[in-house]
Protein backbone atom coordinates (compact mmCIF):
# COMPACT_ATOMS: atom_id res chain seq x y z
CA UNK A 1 0.00 0.00 0.00
CA UNK A 2 1.54 3.33 -1.00
CA UNK A 3 2.33 5.93 1.69
CA UNK A 4 1.56 9.52 0.77
CA UNK A 5 4.45 11.97 0.56
CA UNK A 6 2.78 14.21 3.13
CA UNK A 7 2.52 11.40 5.73
CA UNK A 8 6.10 10.27 5.07
CA UNK A 9 7.46 13.78 5.60
CA UNK A 10 5.37 14.18 8.77
CA UNK A 11 6.73 10.97 10.27
CA UNK A 12 10.33 11.84 9.32
CA UNK A 13 10.09 15.10 11.35
CA UNK A 14 8.66 13.60 14.53
CA UNK A 15 11.64 15.01 16.49
CA UNK A 16 10.88 18.68 15.73
CA UNK A 17 8.24 19.19 18.40
CA UNK A 18 10.33 17.68 21.25
CA UNK A 19 13.32 19.72 20.10
CA UNK A 20 11.29 22.91 20.20
CA UNK A 21 9.99 21.98 23.66
CA UNK A 22 13.52 21.29 24.87
CA UNK A 23 14.67 24.64 23.49
CA UNK A 24 11.84 26.45 25.24
CA UNK A 25 12.59 24.61 28.50
CA UNK A 26 16.30 25.46 28.25
CA UNK A 27 15.46 29.12 27.59
CA UNK A 28 13.05 29.17 30.53
CA UNK A 29 15.62 27.58 32.86
CA UNK A 30 18.25 30.07 31.68
CA UNK A 31 15.90 32.94 32.41
CA UNK A 32 15.11 31.55 35.86
CA UNK A 33 18.82 31.05 36.57
CA UNK A 34 19.49 34.60 35.41
CA UNK A 35 16.78 36.01 37.65
CA UNK A 36 18.10 34.06 40.65
CA UNK A 37 21.63 35.25 39.88
CA UNK A 38 20.38 38.83 39.69
CA UNK A 39 18.56 38.45 43.01
CA UNK A 40 21.50 36.84 44.80
CA UNK A 41 24.00 39.39 43.49
CA UNK A 42 21.82 42.29 44.58
CA UNK A 43 21.14 40.70 47.95
CA UNK A 44 24.88 40.87 48.68
CA UNK A 45 25.39 44.53 47.79
CA UNK A 46 22.03 46.18 48.59
CA UNK A 47 21.55 47.64 52.10
CA UNK A 48 18.49 45.94 53.64
CA UNK A 49 15.52 48.17 54.35
CA UNK A 50 13.78 45.93 56.87
CA UNK A 51 15.31 43.85 59.67
CA UNK A 52 13.33 40.73 60.50
CA UNK A 53 11.75 40.40 63.92
CA UNK A 54 11.69 36.60 64.15
CA UNK A 55 11.53 35.90 67.89
CA UNK A 56 8.12 35.69 69.59
CA UNK A 57 7.48 37.04 73.07
CA UNK A 58 5.57 34.35 74.96
CA UNK A 59 5.11 36.21 78.25
CA UNK A 60 6.51 39.00 80.41
CA UNK A 61 6.62 38.80 84.23
CA UNK A 62 7.71 42.24 85.42
CA UNK A 63 7.26 41.30 89.09
CA UNK A 64 9.75 38.47 88.69
CA UNK A 65 11.83 40.50 86.24
CA UNK A 66 11.74 37.88 83.49
CA UNK A 67 10.73 37.55 79.86
CA UNK A 68 9.91 34.30 78.05
CA UNK A 69 10.76 34.01 74.37
CA UNK A 70 10.45 31.40 71.67
CA UNK A 71 13.63 29.33 71.57
CA UNK A 72 15.04 30.91 68.43
CA UNK A 73 18.77 30.33 67.90
CA UNK A 74 19.47 33.98 68.81
CA UNK A 75 17.44 33.77 72.04
CA UNK A 76 19.13 30.76 73.65
CA UNK A 77 22.77 31.92 73.71
CA UNK A 78 24.09 32.97 77.15
CA UNK A 79 25.02 36.60 77.67
CA UNK A 80 23.48 40.08 77.60
CA UNK A 81 21.54 41.30 74.56
CA UNK A 82 19.11 43.89 73.30
CA UNK A 83 15.52 43.10 72.43
CA UNK A 84 14.40 45.37 69.60
CA UNK A 85 10.77 45.67 68.52
CA UNK A 86 8.12 47.93 67.03
CA UNK A 87 10.10 48.51 63.82
CA UNK A 88 13.26 49.46 65.75
CA UNK A 89 11.53 52.03 67.96
CA UNK A 90 11.30 49.75 71.01
CA UNK A 91 14.34 48.70 73.03
CA UNK A 92 14.79 46.43 76.04
CA UNK A 93 17.71 44.41 77.38
CA UNK A 94 17.91 40.83 78.65
CA UNK A 95 20.48 38.91 80.66
CA UNK A 96 20.97 35.44 82.08
CA UNK A 97 18.89 32.44 81.09
CA UNK A 98 16.62 31.40 83.95
CA UNK A 99 15.15 28.26 82.40
CA UNK A 100 14.69 26.64 79.04
CA UNK A 101 12.37 23.97 77.64
CA UNK A 102 9.10 23.25 75.82
CA UNK A 103 10.13 25.44 72.91
CA UNK A 104 10.76 28.54 75.05
CA UNK A 105 13.56 30.27 76.95
CA UNK A 106 13.09 32.52 79.98
CA UNK A 107 15.66 35.25 80.62
CA UNK A 108 16.21 38.10 83.07
CA UNK A 109 14.55 41.29 81.83
CA UNK A 110 17.15 43.93 82.65
CA UNK A 111 15.53 47.07 81.29
CA UNK A 112 12.81 48.52 79.07
CA UNK A 113 14.39 51.69 77.76
CA UNK A 114 11.95 52.54 74.99
CA UNK A 115 8.44 51.10 74.92
CA UNK A 116 7.10 48.10 76.83
CA UNK A 117 7.54 44.54 75.66
CA UNK A 118 4.19 42.76 75.39
CA UNK A 119 3.30 39.09 75.08
CA UNK A 120 2.49 38.05 71.53
CA UNK A 121 4.66 40.58 69.71
CA UNK A 122 7.65 39.66 67.57
CA UNK A 123 11.11 41.02 68.33
CA UNK A 124 14.70 40.54 67.28
CA UNK A 125 17.69 39.84 69.48
CA UNK A 126 20.67 42.10 68.88
CA UNK A 127 24.24 42.38 70.08
CA UNK A 128 23.85 46.16 70.28
CA UNK A 129 23.46 46.46 74.02
CA UNK A 130 23.69 50.27 74.14
CA UNK A 131 22.02 52.91 71.98
CA UNK A 132 24.23 55.98 72.58
CA UNK A 133 27.32 56.73 74.69
CA UNK A 134 24.92 58.23 77.27
CA UNK A 135 23.75 54.69 78.05
CA UNK A 136 27.28 54.07 79.30
CA UNK A 137 27.27 57.27 81.34
CA UNK A 138 29.77 58.90 78.99
CA UNK A 139 29.79 62.42 77.62
CA UNK A 140 30.28 62.65 73.88
CA UNK A 141 30.23 64.95 70.89
CA UNK A 142 28.47 64.47 67.59
CA UNK A 143 31.15 65.37 65.05
CA UNK A 144 31.27 65.30 61.28
CA UNK A 145 33.96 63.68 59.17
CA UNK A 146 34.29 65.30 55.78
CA UNK A 147 34.16 62.52 53.18
CA UNK A 148 34.10 62.73 49.39
CA UNK A 149 30.30 62.34 49.57
CA UNK A 150 29.78 64.98 52.25
CA UNK A 151 29.86 65.15 56.06
CA UNK A 152 29.43 61.79 57.82
CA UNK A 153 28.32 61.82 61.45
CA UNK A 154 30.48 60.23 64.13
CA UNK A 155 30.49 59.98 67.91
CA UNK A 156 33.60 61.30 69.64
CA UNK A 157 34.32 60.15 73.20
CA UNK A 158 37.35 61.46 75.08
CA UNK A 159 39.28 59.57 77.78
CA UNK A 160 39.75 61.06 81.23
CA UNK A 161 43.22 62.22 80.24
CA UNK A 162 43.71 63.17 76.61
CA UNK A 163 46.64 61.86 74.63
CA UNK A 164 47.49 61.27 71.00
CA UNK A 165 46.08 57.73 71.12
CA UNK A 166 42.86 57.26 69.14
CA UNK A 167 40.75 54.31 68.06
CA UNK A 168 38.49 54.53 65.03
CA UNK A 169 35.54 52.13 65.26
CA UNK A 170 34.02 50.82 62.01
CA UNK A 171 30.74 48.90 62.18
CA UNK A 172 29.57 46.04 59.99
CA UNK A 173 27.12 45.45 57.18
CA UNK A 174 23.43 46.35 57.62
CA UNK A 175 24.01 48.05 60.99
CA UNK A 176 25.35 51.41 62.16
CA UNK A 177 27.80 52.91 64.63
CA UNK A 178 25.61 51.74 67.55
CA UNK A 179 27.20 48.31 67.09
CA UNK A 180 30.57 49.59 68.22
CA UNK A 181 29.49 51.19 71.51
CA UNK A 182 30.45 48.05 73.42
CA UNK A 183 34.13 48.87 72.86
CA UNK A 184 33.99 52.34 74.43
CA UNK A 185 34.81 51.43 78.07
CA UNK A 186 37.87 49.28 77.40
CA UNK A 187 39.49 51.77 75.02
CA UNK A 188 38.64 54.73 77.23
CA UNK A 189 40.17 52.96 80.23
CA UNK A 190 43.33 52.47 78.17
CA UNK A 191 43.53 56.21 77.43
CA UNK A 192 42.16 56.19 73.88
CA UNK A 193 39.93 58.80 72.27
CA UNK A 194 37.19 56.88 70.46
CA UNK A 195 35.76 57.94 67.10
CA UNK A 196 32.71 55.84 66.16
CA UNK A 197 32.12 56.55 62.50
CA UNK A 198 29.42 56.13 59.90
CA UNK A 199 30.14 55.32 56.26
CA UNK A 200 28.35 55.51 52.93
CA UNK A 201 25.01 53.72 52.59
CA UNK A 202 24.72 52.78 56.28
CA UNK A 203 21.67 54.99 56.83
CA UNK A 204 23.62 57.64 58.78
CA UNK A 205 26.38 58.79 56.39
CA UNK A 206 25.64 60.15 52.91
CA UNK A 207 24.41 57.73 50.27
CA UNK A 208 26.60 56.94 47.27
CA UNK A 209 25.28 57.46 43.75
CA UNK A 210 24.56 53.76 43.29
CA UNK A 211 23.36 53.15 46.87
CA UNK A 212 25.26 49.84 46.90
CA UNK A 213 27.77 48.26 49.25
CA UNK A 214 31.25 47.68 47.85
CA UNK A 215 32.10 45.27 50.71
CA UNK A 216 34.99 47.49 51.83
CA UNK A 217 36.51 48.10 48.40
CA UNK A 218 35.22 51.70 48.39
CA UNK A 219 34.01 52.28 51.97
CA UNK A 220 37.63 52.37 53.12
CA UNK A 221 37.77 55.92 51.75
CA UNK A 222 35.39 57.00 54.52
CA UNK A 223 37.61 55.28 57.08
CA UNK A 224 40.58 57.13 55.61
CA UNK A 225 38.67 60.41 55.98
CA UNK A 226 38.20 59.49 59.64
CA UNK A 227 41.94 58.88 59.99
CA UNK A 228 42.57 62.32 58.51
CA UNK A 229 40.04 63.84 60.91
CA UNK A 230 41.76 62.18 63.86
CA UNK A 231 45.23 63.38 62.79
CA UNK A 232 43.94 66.93 62.36
CA UNK A 233 42.52 66.81 65.89
CA UNK A 234 45.67 65.61 67.63
CA UNK A 235 45.92 61.88 66.96
CA UNK A 236 49.44 60.52 66.72
CA UNK A 237 48.79 56.80 67.27
CA UNK A 238 45.67 55.31 65.70
CA UNK A 239 44.15 51.87 66.16
CA UNK A 240 41.55 50.78 63.60
CA UNK A 241 38.85 48.45 64.88
CA UNK A 242 36.45 46.72 62.50
CA UNK A 243 33.41 44.58 63.17
CA UNK A 244 32.31 42.03 60.52
CA UNK A 245 32.34 43.91 57.18
CA UNK A 246 33.99 46.73 59.13
CA UNK A 247 36.95 44.38 59.38
CA UNK A 248 37.20 44.30 55.59
CA UNK A 249 36.96 48.10 55.55
CA UNK A 250 39.75 48.72 58.08
CA UNK A 251 42.03 46.16 56.40
CA UNK A 252 41.61 48.05 53.14
CA UNK A 253 42.15 51.38 54.89
CA UNK A 254 45.28 50.17 56.67
CA UNK A 255 46.86 48.89 53.45
CA UNK A 256 45.72 51.64 51.08
CA UNK A 257 45.63 54.88 53.09
CA UNK A 258 48.12 57.71 52.53
CA UNK A 259 48.15 58.15 56.34
CA UNK A 260 49.60 54.72 57.10
CA UNK A 261 52.34 56.39 59.19
CA UNK A 262 49.80 57.13 61.94
CA UNK A 263 48.13 53.69 62.07
CA UNK A 264 49.71 51.49 64.75
CA UNK A 265 47.50 48.41 64.75
CA UNK A 266 44.20 46.71 63.95
CA UNK A 267 41.56 45.08 66.14
CA UNK A 268 39.03 42.79 64.45
CA UNK A 269 35.79 41.36 65.86
CA UNK A 270 34.21 38.56 63.77
CA UNK A 271 35.80 40.03 60.63
CA UNK A 272 35.40 39.28 56.96
CA UNK A 273 38.96 38.66 55.80
CA UNK A 274 37.92 36.78 52.63
CA UNK A 275 34.57 37.65 51.05
CA UNK A 276 34.47 34.74 48.61
CA UNK A 277 34.58 32.20 51.45
CA UNK A 278 31.88 34.06 53.37
CA UNK A 279 29.55 34.50 50.40
CA UNK A 280 29.83 30.83 49.40
CA UNK A 281 29.01 29.85 52.99
CA UNK A 282 25.98 32.10 53.19
CA UNK A 283 24.71 30.98 49.77
CA UNK A 284 25.07 27.30 50.72
CA UNK A 285 23.05 28.01 53.86
CA UNK A 286 20.32 29.34 51.55
CA UNK A 287 20.66 26.21 49.34
CA UNK A 288 21.72 28.20 46.31
CA UNK A 289 23.36 25.97 43.67
CA UNK A 290 27.08 26.32 43.03
CA UNK A 291 26.75 27.64 39.47
CA UNK A 292 24.39 30.36 40.68
CA UNK A 293 26.87 31.29 43.43
CA UNK A 294 29.68 31.59 40.92
CA UNK A 295 27.53 33.63 38.54
CA UNK A 296 26.51 36.02 41.34
CA UNK A 297 30.14 36.54 42.38
CA UNK A 298 31.04 37.21 38.76
CA UNK A 299 28.19 39.71 38.48
CA UNK A 300 29.41 41.86 41.38
CA UNK A 301 33.08 41.64 40.40
CA UNK A 302 33.07 41.96 36.59
CA UNK A 303 32.31 45.08 34.53
CA UNK A 304 29.50 43.34 32.61
CA UNK A 305 27.70 42.62 35.88
CA UNK A 306 27.06 46.31 36.51
CA UNK A 307 24.17 46.06 34.05
CA UNK A 308 22.49 43.66 36.51
CA UNK A 309 23.59 45.19 39.81
CA UNK A 310 23.66 48.93 38.96
CA UNK A 311 26.99 49.28 40.78
CA UNK A 312 29.14 52.31 40.02
CA UNK A 313 32.25 50.13 40.07
CA UNK A 314 32.90 46.41 40.19
CA UNK A 315 34.24 44.91 43.42
CA UNK A 316 37.81 43.61 43.35
CA UNK A 317 37.23 40.42 45.36
CA UNK A 318 40.88 39.21 45.22
CA UNK A 319 41.97 42.54 46.74
CA UNK A 320 39.61 41.85 49.66
CA UNK A 321 41.15 38.41 50.33
CA UNK A 322 43.62 38.85 53.17
CA UNK A 323 44.25 35.16 53.51
CA UNK A 324 45.78 35.29 50.04
CA UNK A 325 47.36 38.69 50.78
CA UNK A 326 48.55 37.81 54.28
CA UNK A 327 52.21 38.28 53.39
CA UNK A 328 51.51 41.95 52.59
CA UNK A 329 50.44 42.78 56.14
CA UNK A 330 52.80 44.42 58.59
CA UNK A 331 50.77 45.91 61.44
CA UNK A 332 50.05 44.07 64.68
CA UNK A 333 46.53 42.61 64.65
CA UNK A 334 44.24 41.41 67.44
CA UNK A 335 41.78 39.05 65.78
CA UNK A 336 38.79 37.74 67.77
CA UNK A 337 36.34 35.24 66.29
CA UNK A 338 33.94 32.57 67.51
CA UNK A 339 33.64 28.99 66.31
CA UNK A 340 29.91 29.50 66.92
CA UNK A 341 29.70 32.20 64.24
CA UNK A 342 27.33 30.79 61.62
CA UNK A 343 27.15 34.00 59.59
CA UNK A 344 30.85 34.70 59.00
CA UNK A 345 32.69 31.43 59.73
CA UNK A 346 35.96 31.66 61.61
CA UNK A 347 37.89 29.49 59.11
CA UNK A 348 39.40 32.40 57.18
CA UNK A 349 40.36 34.21 60.40
CA UNK A 350 42.11 31.07 61.62
CA UNK A 351 43.89 30.70 58.30
CA UNK A 352 45.22 34.26 58.51
CA UNK A 353 46.31 33.74 62.13
CA UNK A 354 48.13 30.53 61.22
CA UNK A 355 49.80 32.18 58.27
CA UNK A 356 50.98 35.28 60.20
CA UNK A 357 51.56 34.32 63.85
CA UNK A 358 54.29 36.97 63.92
CA UNK A 359 51.74 39.81 63.80
CA UNK A 360 48.34 38.22 64.58
CA UNK A 361 47.17 37.62 68.13
CA UNK A 362 44.21 35.28 67.75
CA UNK A 363 41.49 34.94 70.39
CA UNK A 364 39.20 32.03 69.57
CA UNK A 365 35.82 32.01 71.30
CA UNK A 366 33.38 29.09 71.43
CA UNK A 367 29.62 29.45 71.46
CA UNK A 368 29.27 33.17 70.77
CA UNK A 369 27.31 34.40 67.75
CA UNK A 370 28.41 36.80 65.05
CA UNK A 371 29.86 40.04 66.55
CA UNK A 372 28.51 38.94 69.94
CA UNK A 373 31.74 38.04 71.65
CA UNK A 374 31.40 40.89 74.15
CA UNK A 375 27.81 39.89 74.90
CA UNK A 376 28.83 36.27 75.50
CA UNK A 377 31.98 36.83 77.57
CA UNK A 378 32.66 40.53 78.26
CA UNK A 379 35.43 39.88 80.79
CA UNK A 380 37.48 37.85 78.33
CA UNK A 381 36.76 40.23 75.43
CA UNK A 382 37.74 43.33 77.40
CA UNK A 383 40.75 41.56 78.86
CA UNK A 384 42.04 40.51 75.44
CA UNK A 385 41.85 44.07 74.15
CA UNK A 386 43.43 45.60 77.28
CA UNK A 387 46.38 43.20 77.24
CA UNK A 388 46.93 43.65 73.51
CA UNK A 389 46.86 47.45 73.78
CA UNK A 390 49.34 47.31 76.65
CA UNK A 391 51.64 45.10 74.59
CA UNK A 392 51.63 47.63 71.74
CA UNK A 393 52.96 50.55 73.79
CA UNK A 394 56.69 49.79 73.49
CA UNK A 395 56.32 49.18 69.76
CA UNK A 396 54.35 52.40 69.34
CA UNK A 397 57.02 54.45 71.11
CA UNK A 398 59.70 52.92 68.89
CA UNK A 399 57.67 53.42 65.72
CA UNK A 400 56.95 57.06 66.55
CA UNK A 401 60.54 58.11 66.18
CA UNK A 402 60.90 56.17 62.93
CA UNK A 403 57.69 57.55 61.42
CA UNK A 404 58.28 61.26 62.10
CA UNK A 405 60.39 61.62 59.01
CA UNK A 406 57.80 59.76 56.91
CA UNK A 407 55.03 61.94 58.33
CA UNK A 408 56.93 65.09 57.39
CA UNK A 409 57.44 63.77 53.88
CA UNK A 410 53.74 62.91 53.55
CA UNK A 411 52.73 66.38 54.69
CA UNK A 412 55.32 68.04 52.47
CA UNK A 413 56.67 69.90 55.47
CA UNK A 414 53.37 71.76 55.98
CA UNK A 415 50.58 71.10 58.41
CA UNK A 416 47.59 69.31 56.88
CA UNK A 417 44.40 71.39 56.57
CA UNK A 418 41.87 71.00 59.34
CA UNK A 419 38.92 68.88 58.26
CA UNK A 420 35.59 68.20 59.94
CA UNK A 421 33.20 70.34 61.89
CA UNK A 422 32.19 69.73 65.47
CA UNK A 423 28.70 69.98 66.88
CA UNK A 424 27.95 69.51 70.54
CA UNK A 425 25.83 66.46 71.35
Amino acid sequence: MAISRRHAVGRSRWWVAPLIALGLLTTALSLVAGLITFRVANLVITPPRVRREDVRVVSVDRKAGTITLSDHVDAIVPGRYSVIFASDTGHATVGDIVRQGDGTVTRRLLSEDSGRVQAGIRVRISGWFYRTPHDLGLAYEEVYVRTSLGPAAAWLVEPQTRSGRWVIQVHGRAVDRTETLRALPVFRASGYTSLLISYRNDGVAPRSDDGRYALGDVEWLDAEAAIEYAINHGATDIILMGWSMGGAIVMQAATRTRYAYAVRGIVLDSPVVDWVTVLHHQARAMRIPGFIRQAALAAISRPWGRVLTRQSTSIDLPRLDFVRRGSELGLPILLMHSDGDTFVPSAASKALAQQRPDIVTFESFAGAGHTRLWNYDPARWNGAISLWLLAQQPAIEHTKSVSRQSEAEQAGGDAAPMLGDRKGA
